[in-house]
């Protein structure tokens, strides 16, 4: 039998608008960096430890955010976060 002691995820996350939604690039940037913002928040809120390992804005003004995950809140996972 086997368990998981411990064990994060590395998510990579693109955060863009549709192409046809008539915003500009400077206004499909700036929503975007809203959105960003709020997904943080969303993560303290919900006490989940995390740790942002990039954030890559895109020609197309879409973010692109690599975010590694701690998955089970009772173990000792310092070591994929230092």
């Amino acid at each position: 039998m086997k368990r998981v002691k411990a064990g994060c995820i590395l998510q990579t996350l693109v955060f863009l608008q549709k192409e046809d939604c008539g915003f500009s690039k400077e206004s499909q940037l700036r929503y975007n960096r809203e959105e960003v913002e709020k997904y943080k928040k969303d993560l303290e809120k919900n006490k989940t430890r995390y740790q942002i390992v990039s954030v890559e804005e895109q020609e197309d003004a879409s973010i692109i955010v690599r975010v590694r995950k701690h998955l089970n809140d009772k173990t000792d996972v310092s070591e994929y976060f230092a």
